[in-house]
């Protein structure tokens, strides 16, 4: 049987006889123009709502209800019209001010970083490096910056290599917070030295911010929390021998908007759409938090050369995009988990992996890492 129209119904060519059929005299509805459309263009653009969606920030029906609230930017322009067509690959698209990665095989990982590590993925001495982290991911994944070898903490690790060099690059000043524990009993002095500023070999530098933290105090040891944007080599353990308390541990606990939490040592898991939004809003203004204006690594104020500055929006948190000022004001991070059910990522419980692939008992992987915590 041959048709001799495209659509549903018309006439057919049965047995060298011509007949005339109207499928919708059968209960088949003729496909309408709106269903027949292509979802891209032959530019490659895609409807937004979709997406959205795709990219998974909520049902392509909510994604619809964002766009007509007038909550979603397209290169700095808010969009409501539903049927607007964006390129995922070049346009930026913002969410309640967050911005929303578009391309979904982008990945991010936070690991909690052991001590005796090498922040390489591969160490041409043989030493422990990040391999064994990332043995159970397909992808290729690069480490944004480094960490001490024998400094513990948050190391984010990614496939996005632009990303990666773009936050590493010490132009960006992306405010990171340790954990010291230093020889001696620090005094409301020092640690005002350290918010002032001191003068190293390689140029003055001072701390956004240096606290004692609570219980963090004793005789011959104290526990304090030092905020700073600085890149350069060993600038915390530097700036506190100088002030004349050598770093006996180093932990790092935040990176821009993301944070440890409760991650183990010798563990990773995958962001989530939260986190990813918050780090990718970090990068695109530049590192500063707009509420956060510390001065740079040079002892001077970024107020005045700091990056994109939005006056009329709050610091961008780990809200989930979509959910509206939370998403900058986040009353918690979002689901942990796989937004894309890709191998190698946390499960939908919060587990993570770590060293060895052990099962933990909360439901992840836990390693073994050379040291019991990060104290």
């Amino acid at each position: 049987m041959n048709s001799s129209k495209e659509d549903f119904g018309g006439s057919f060519s049965v047995d060298g006889e011509d007949v005339e059929v109207d499928l919708a005299e059968f209960g088949w509805d003729r496909p309408s123009a709106a269903s027949a459309k292509p979802e891209h263009n032959d530019d490659g653009r895609i409807r937004l709502q979709k997406a959205l969606a795709t990219a998974g920030v909520a049902s392509r029906r909510a994604c619809e209800t964002l766009i007509t609230s007038g909550r979603v930017e397209v290169n700095g322009e808010v969009q409501r019209e539903l049927g607007s067509r964006i390129n995922p690959e070049t346009d930026t698209v913002r969410v309640d001010g967050v911005v929303v990665q578009m391309d979904v095989s982008k990945r991010y990982f936070v690991l909690n970083k052991p001590r005796g590590v090498v922040s390489t993925m591969r160490d041409e001495d043989g030493r422990p490096d990040l391999r064994e982290f990332t043995d159970e991911i397909e992808d290729r994944l690069y480490n944004v910056g480094r960490l001490d070898t024998d400094t513990s903490g948050l190391l984010i690790l990614t496939n996005d290599g632009e990303l990666a060099h773009k936050l590493a690059h010490p132009s960006f000043g992306v405010q990171k917070t340790y954990v010291a524990k230093v020889r001696g009993r620090m005094t409301g002095e020092a640690l005002q030295r350290l918010r002032d500023g001191v003068e190293l070999k390689d140029g003055p530098i001072r701390a956004d911010r240096a606290k004692l933290l609570p219980g963090g105090s004793s005789k011959t040891h104290s526990l304090i929390e030092v905020t700073l944007h600085s890149g350069r080599n060993r600038i915390v353990r530097r700036m506190l021998a100088e002030v004349g308390h050598p770093v006996e541990e180093l932990v790092r606990r935040q990176f821009g908007p993301l944070h440890l939490g409760t991650l183990r040592v010798g563990e990773m898991r995958e962001l989530s759409a939260g986190e990813r939004g918050a780090l990718l809003s970090a990068a695109d203004e530049g590192g500063q938090d707009p509420e956060q204006s510390g001065g740079d690594d040079r002892g001077q104020d970024r107020g005045a050369q700091g990056g994109r500055q939005d006056r009329g929006r709050g610091a961008v948190t780990g809200g989930r995009p979509g959910d509206g000022k939370g998403a900058r004001g986040m009353r918690g991070i979002a689901a942990k988990g796989n937004p894309h059910n890709r191998r190698g990522a946390s499960g939908a419980g919060g587990g993570s992996q770590g060293r060895g692939g052990r099962n933990s008992d909360d439901g992840g992987y836990r390693g073994n890492p050379r040291q019991g915590g990060s104290r």
